[in-house]
């Protein structure tokens, strides 16, 4: 069986002829959750690796590791929809894919280590064809430039050809990707955006989400459904950028580790965030988090073990007595309940807002939620606007632990000064 005896608009569906036929040297798209952007693009892919002999992929994130569970996941699905998954081998040690009959390659790297990602090579053939997954994780356009001056490089054979894929959901419309690709289009590019309104593979109830976020949160809507940039507008945090901060020796003591955790289960998830902050310079520093459904208390302590937290002092949500004292059986001995009040979301709010954050590019779910969580437009008793309560899980989190920092109290003798990588200010606003 080959995939030509196969009839691809059943499997691909409606919305996507043009992007599917662009031989432009890039490829752009920017879409809605469940546009069936990178289900596309991941046929679109193994197509044609199996159309066009000499050609090999390679498949970028920011981030190495989250390409099993995403990227590699889903051409494996798409080798299982073509019914060709008897002509790859693939394997996790190294991540790659090959396809037997000829022996091309499917790579995947992550922009986490630039210098080992720009040095990537095949050993068959032309490294032609490269899939940027998730690029709004790409803060600096300068890692891109890296990339895209060593990957597609130099002559191809006539039967071949060159393209960069660049697949995305987009925040903020501060971006670089906004400004490179689709405010002034280059020739050798085409740009196409996408929503759930082309998938005619949803069904009711997947509709009626979209329904609900509509109704409920525009903002959110616009950009997570519609497929349009984000804007800045009603925010609950401005400041925040996303960078990775590299603190001098002689600063260390004026940071110090804080730790939050919400919990969660079947409709939302256990949210756990790690961050440094620097009272003098007025910084936070997100460096770590985790963010998943159905985590059992015993896979909370577990995960928070594997990441070498465990004897550190732990915010969680008080509401929660039995999960905290479940976690301390557990060994997480120095866990803590959350101190709520009277206006404690809004002091707590209020008090992080006197800092700028700036959020590891690896912390992709603390940089949407950052971009989403926005104030309601009505009041409570008092007169004040509240945030919208959803999609803010790591953001409480974040507000749990913030708590502590008031008994922080660093060396004022201590210089104020660290370097820190400006990535791209202003966040990914919506």
């Amino acid at each position: 069986m080959t995939i030509s005896n196969l009839k691809l608009s059943k499997i691909v569906g409606k919305g996507y002829e043009d992007f599917w036929n662009c031989k432009k040297r890039y490829r752009v798209l920017k879409g809605g959750k469940a546009s069936k952007k990178s289900a596309t693009t991941a046929l679109n892919m193994i197509f044609r690796l199996m159309k066009y002999e000499e050609s090999n992929l390679l498949v970028v994130r920011q981030v190495m590791n989250t390409h099993r569970d995403s990227t590699f996941a889903q051409l494996k699905w798409t080798q299982e929809k073509l019914g060709v998954t008897h002509l790859w081998s693939n394997t996790v040690s190294p991540l790659e894919m090959t396809y037997i009959p000829t022996g091309q390659k499917i790579l995947f790297r992550g922009f986490d280590d630039v210098l080992k990602l720009a040095s990537t090579t095949v050993s068959k053939g032309y490294l032609n064809f490269v899939w940027i997954e998730e690029a709004f994780e790409i803060a600096k356009e300068e890692d891109f430039l890296k990339l895209d001056l060593s990957v597609p490089r130099g002559k191809v054979h006539s039967s071949v050809f060159k393209q960069t894929t660049i697949t995305f959901n987009p925040w903020s419309e501060t971006h670089w990707l906004k400004k490179r690709f689709f405010d002034d289009t280059p020739e050798n590019c085409d740009t196409f955006s996408t929503n759930y309104l082309t998938n005619e593979f949803l069904d009711k109830t997947d509709f009626d989400v979209f329904e609900n976020m509509k109704r409920n949160n525009p903002k959110k809507y616009r950009v997570a459904g519609l497929g349009d940039w984000g804007i800045s507008e009603g925010l609950v945090y401005e400041d925040f950028e996303i960078g990775v901060v590299s603190i001098a020796e002689k600063d260390s003591l004026n940071w110090k580790n804080f730790f939050g955790l919400d919990y969660g289960y079947s409709n939302d998830p256990t949210a756990f965030i790690a961050f440094k902050v620097n009272p003098l310079s007025k910084q936070i520093y997100i460096f770590d988090e985790f963010y998943k459904k159905k985590m059992l208390n015993c896979d909370i302590a577990d995960e928070i073990k594997r990441r070498g937290y465990a004897k550190e002092r732990i915010r969680a949500d008080c509401a929660e007595p039995k999960s905290n004292d479940d976690l301390r059986r557990l060994g997480i001995s120095r866990i803590v309940p959350s101190v709520k009040g009277r206006d404690s979301v809004l002091n707590g709010i209020a008090t992080i807002n006197e800092y700028r954050i700036i959020v590891n590019p690896k912390c992709v779910n603390t940089i949407k939620e950052l971009s989403t969580y926005v104030y309601d437009t009505r009041k409570n008793e008092n007169g004040l606007m509240m945030p919208k309560d959803s999609d803010n899980h790591l953001c409480d989190a974040l507000r749990y632990a913030f708590y502590d920092v008031r008994f922080f109290k660093p060396d004022v003798k201590q210089t104020t000064e660290n370097i820190y990588e400006k990535t791209f200010k202003g966040g990914w606003d919506v």
